[in-house]
């Protein structure tokens, strides 16, 4: 259920409003000393209907332009209902291979990746969802929860190695560590329906698809969805613009099928998050929910009470005219 209550962000922007008091009280004395003056010199008063009316127009739009500057809104609260049977992670992939871009300043595919969980969460808006990163091990950031906000800026503020790889090597990344997520307490146990969304370049060291599969299949079994961001053309950009020694592996793509099929998960490319997150909600089906908390939303009435002034002065303007 909604509670909304209209509110005024910034009070004192209405003292705008005031301005007009002096200049219409000083039109409606002269116009009193004008009719006094008519009745002494038994003159006949022209029609006072349309003078009314202007004063009206005029008197509108300060009024008006000072609601609107005290910033009125309308504040809406309503519960956010939770899934109490199902959880997600999300495992963003921050090695140095997703640094890689098309050009110098463009979009690495980390920063991809992290806008990608933002969609992909938000057509997940009741499962509970945590983050965590991957290199040659999976290391959680955020466990999961039913605030949006903090897990938006959880994945905001992850950046390439951060933590980085044990190792050292060219590649020292590694799928194989996926296998921990379903047995180290990622979950909590009453979640039976668990999902695991993994944002790579597929780009890894060899690892056993059927090891990953057994330990994800284990106790209430994990679902796995795999989204890859990787062209052929791109590169890993120094700080002065120059590409480094890095080469796209055309592999990583076979990998990460064979892994899918392992698991009984799917692969979905960058651009194909519309059916990766109907996947998703498929492999979740349908279960209990719980009110948890509430959620407050501010609708801004502002632009509209200052587009309304236009109609008065619009007024003013054609009878002027």
């Amino acid at each position: 259920m909604e509670v909304g209550a209209l509110t005024f962000l910034s009070p004192v922007g209405g003292l705008v409003a005031l301005g007009i008091v002096l200049p219409i009280a000083a039109l409606l004395l002269a116009e009193r000393r004008v009719a006094r003056a008519r009745e002494l010199l038994r003159l006949a008063a022209p029609g006072a209907q349309g003078l009314r009316t202007i004063v009206a127009a005029l008197t509108a739009v300060p009024l008006l332009l000072g609601v609107a500057a005290s910033q009125p809104a309308v504040r809406t609260q309503h519960g956010t209902r939770l899934r109490t049977d199902a959880q997600a992670i999300f495992v963003l992939d921050v090695s140095r291979s997703m640094s890689a871009a098309a050009e110098p300043r463009g979009r690495s595919r980390l920063a991809r990746a992290r806008e990608a969980a933002l969609r992909l969460h938000s057509g997940l808006k009741e499962i509970p969802a945590g983050v965590a990163t991957l290199t040659d091990r999976v290391l959680p950031d955020l466990f999961p929860v039913g605030d949006a906000a903090a897990f938006a800026s959880t994945v905001q503020h992850i950046g390439i190695e951060q933590p980085p790889p044990q190792s050292i090597a060219v590649n020292a990344t590694t799928l194989a560590p996926l296998a921990d997520v379903a047995a180290q307490g990622y979950y909590v146990p009453a979640a039976r329906k668990r999902l695991l969304v993994v944002l790579t370049d597929g780009e890894s060291q060899s690892f056993s698809a059927a090891a990953v599969a057994r330990a994800l299949r284990s106790g209430p079994g994990v679902s796995l969805v795999l989204v890859r961001f990787w062209a052929e053309g791109e590169r890993v950009f120094g700080p002065s613009g120059q590409p480094e020694s890095y080469r796209p592996d055309p592999e990583s793509g076979p990998a990460l099928a064979g892994l899918a099929d392992a698991t009984g998960g799917r692969v979905f490319a960058e651009g194909d998050l519309g059916a990766a997150t109907a996947f998703a909600r498929s492999a979740l089906g349908t279960g209990p929910t719980t009110a948890r908390g509430r959620e407050l939303r501010t609708t801004p009435l502002a632009p509209y009470v200052a587009a309304a002034a236009l109609v008065p002065l619009l007024f003013v303007l054609r009878r002027r005219n």
